[in-house]
């Protein structure tokens, strides 16, 4: 009988590795801009920033509490994470966009900016599928037995 792989010893295809470094640096990334606005919160008031410093701290630590559920769900296999991560990456793109259009001062790479977050939406959608597909593989290779 050959011996079969427990779900956690299951190696995951390379996108999904890289899916979730990313998931990781964003949240890392948000886990700093709170600190940071945190710390620096006299000097960013004394300077009128915008968004004000509680603003950036309530709106990076949601980043961060939703980018760690975001990961476990991811290393986890559970169903709904690639729903998750659909509506965690269309949340946060929007966000973004939100914040460079409205509280930022214009930007001349704009063009840029625009691509880049196109082709991180194209690999996050590729690798939705890697694990949607390793999900479906998985309730075959389990299936319950009444």
């Amino acid at each position: 009988m050959p011996y079969a792989m427990s779900p956690t010893m299951r190696k995951q295809p390379f996108r999904v590795t890289l899916l979730l470094a990313l998931v990781l640096i964003l949240t890392a990334w948000n886990a700093l801009r709170a600190w940071t606005a945190f710390a620096w919160q006299p000097i960013l008031s004394e300077f009128g920033s915008r968004p004000g410093p509680g603003t950036v701290i309530l709106i990076s630590l949601s980043w961060l509490i939703l980018g760690l559920l975001l990961f476990w769900s991811i290393q986890k296999g559970k169903a709904w994470a690639p729903h998750f991560l659909l509506g965690t990456t269309a949340g946060y793109s929007v966000w973004y966009w939100i914040e460079r259009l409205v509280w930022q001062n214009p930007h001349p790479n704009w063009q840029f900016a625009v691509i880049v977050n196109l082709a991180l939406i194209l690999f996050i959608l590729f690798s939705k599928k890697s694990l949607v597909r390793e999900a479906y593989e998985r309730k075959i290779e389990n299936p319950k037995t009444k």
